[in-house]
């Protein structure tokens, strides 16, 4: 059965220059008008794709807390009346500077118990570089408010490898966002996408980015510092404190189905992955005819499974097990990936705990995306 649900809210008040997730200007949108069609989308779907129990919701965008309170009630209440969830984790994203004691009042009046709080960087300088509204200064206002209101559960995402970024830089960051002594912790290395700010800077050869060599310095800072501060890597972006780790996310990297609701979202029900409609209109018109507003669906082959299953695994600092490969492929990962893991393992960039588990060494976690590569298109 299905546990996990994604959401998606895809309004903000600003576009950060980084950034290819579906979303929109808030001013003049159908806001309240695509709350309902949000709420019908969960009701229709749950109609067609039942499951007993969500153990995981996570509310992403766009920027959920862009709605005000009003709204927020509004959407918290369709969640709570279209998706069987009781108890389990409930995380909303959130921008610093957009809470408000009303807004948090409604989260958590609706269950929400974890938060994930887009800093990127306490530089002001920094922000206003990459596109972000936010001073560090409203970082430390929006945390006081969240456990003033009973959130203890705060995660935050740091970003690196910036334009005219430092080391320096970015140990001054970790050392202010440590400070905060916060259960979990993301830290993302800048990636240019198509269709951004930053893509077409770079185009014109005007976006001075870090070395490789300084990009990769950041990481083994990231790592030592959380390592220092008694913070688990559990996952390669990830690090938390014992019992904090986003079991939502985890989702994902366990390669298990999800539902995905919103405009752009996308899912994974019954060995299909879906993605819906990215455009408000398009994504509305289909509900109001009482259909999905799904503009695509992949059923996902044995072959990919298994491939989803190394490269999303491999994410994990425990990696992949290779017990519960063979019981849901029914044979072993290192006879069907023998030539790349035997390569990896060669080049020193993955290893074996007792034969059970493969996992990425020190080493495999600089060079991961090289990693999970040779485990695409392995098998026919």
């Amino acid at each position: 059965m299905i546990r996990s649900a994604y959401i998606h809210i895809p309004f903000c008040r600003q576009i950060c220059h980084y950034c290819d997730f579906n979303k929109v200007f808030l001013k003049n949108q159908p806001v309240e008008t695509y709350l309902e069609m949000l709420a019908a989308e969960m009701q229709y779907t749950m109609e067609k794709h039942p499951t007993d129990r969500i153990d995981t919701l996570f509310v992403g965008g766009g920027t959920p807390t862009a709605l005000s309170a009003a709204q927020l009630e509004k959407l918290c209440r369709s969640i709570r009346r279209s998706l069987p969830f009781q108890a389990g984790e409930f995380t909303f994203e959130a921008n610093p500077g957009d809470l408000t004691a009303e807004q948090l009042k409604v989260l958590k009046e609706y269950g929400v118990n974890r938060l994930s709080i887009g800093v990127q960087s306490f530089d002001d300088e920094m922000l206003r570089a990459i596109g972000r509204t936010h001073k560090s200064r409203d970082v430390f206002t929006t945390i006081e408010r969240a456990q003033a209101n009973g959130f203890d559960n705060i995660s935050i995402d740091l970003m690196y490898a910036l334009p005219n970024q430092t080391l320096e830089n970015f140990r001054d960051d970790l050392k202010r966002a440590l400070h905060l002594d916060l259960p979990h912790y993301s830290g993302y290395s800048l990636i240019i996408e198509p269709k951004t700010v930053f893509y077409n800077l770079m185009r014109k050869d005007a976006l001075p980015l870090p070395k490789v060599e300084t990009e990769a310095a950041m990481y083994e800072e990231l790592m030592e510092q959380m390592a220092a501060y008694g913070l688990e890597q559990y996952e390669i972006s990830n690090f938390a404190k014992p019992g904090f780790e986003s079991a939502h996310n985890l989702t994902y990297w366990h390669n298990e189905e999800y539902y995905g609701f919103g405009a752009g979202a996308h899912g994974y029900v019954n060995g299909v992955r879906t993605a819906n409609h990215g455009p408000l209109k398009k994504y509305m018109e289909p509900l109001m005819n009482g259909a999905l507003p799904i503009l695509s669906e992949t059923r996902v082959s044995r072959a990919e499974m298994m491939e989803e299953e190394m490269f999303l695994g491999l994410r994990k600092t425990r990696g992949v097990s290779k017990s519960v490969f063979q019981r849901k492929f029914g044979c072993s990962p290192l006879e069907v990936f023998q030539e790349p893991i035997a390569e990896m393992k060669e080049r020193g960039l993955l290893d074996f705990d007792s034969e059970e588990r493969i996992f990425l060494t020190h080493e495999g976690k600089l060079l991961g995306n090289e990693v999970f590569q040779s485990f695409l298109l392995t098998l026919k």
